[in-house]
C-alpha cells in the first residue's frame, strides 16, 4: 500500500545507465549510444555515406567501423578528425583518438539482396 505519495516521474532514458550499471551491462549501453551517434553524425556530415558505414566497436581509444566500400571508407579516413570530435561532442558520443575503419561489404543472400 502506498502513503498516496508518489514518486515523481522519471524518464526511461535517465533511468537505463543506473538499470546497466546494475546489470554490468554499462559497455554495452555505451556502445549502442555511440552506434547511434555515429549514424546520426554521418547522415548530418557525409549524406553520400549515410547506410554505408556502422561503428561496431571500440577498442581502448579507437573506433571500429566498418564501409560498404573503399571509396566510403576513404571517405571516413579523410574526414576521421571531423566525425572524431563532433563525435565527442554530441549526445550518447564518445571520445576516440583514432578511427579504424575496414571495408566489409554488406552480405547478400542467394538472390543477391541484403538479408531483411
Amino acid at each position: 500500500m502506498t502513503n498516496g505519495r508518489r514518486r515523481p516521474m522519471r524518464r526511461l532514458g535517465d533511468l537505463l545507465p543506473e538499470a546497466a550499471a546494475s546489470l554490468g551491462l554499462e559497455d554495452e549501453l555505451r556502445l549502442a549510444r555511440a552506434m547511434s551517434a555515429w549514424e546520426r553524425l554521418v547522415a548530418e556530415h557525409l549524406p553520400a555515406a549515410a547506410g554505408a558505414s556502422r561503428l561496431v566497436g571500440m577498442q581502448g581509444d579507437a573506433l571500429l567501423v566498418t564501409a560498404a566500400s573503399s571509396v566510403v571508407a576513404s571517405e571516413l579516413r579523410l574526414r576521421s578528425a571531423l566525425l572524431l570530435a563532433r563525435l565527442a561532442a554530441a549526445p550518447g558520443g564518445v571520445r576516440a583518438r583514432e578511427l579504424r575503419v575496414v571495408v566489409r561489404r554488406p552480405e547478400t543472400g542467394r538472390s543477391g539482396l541484403p538479408p531483411v
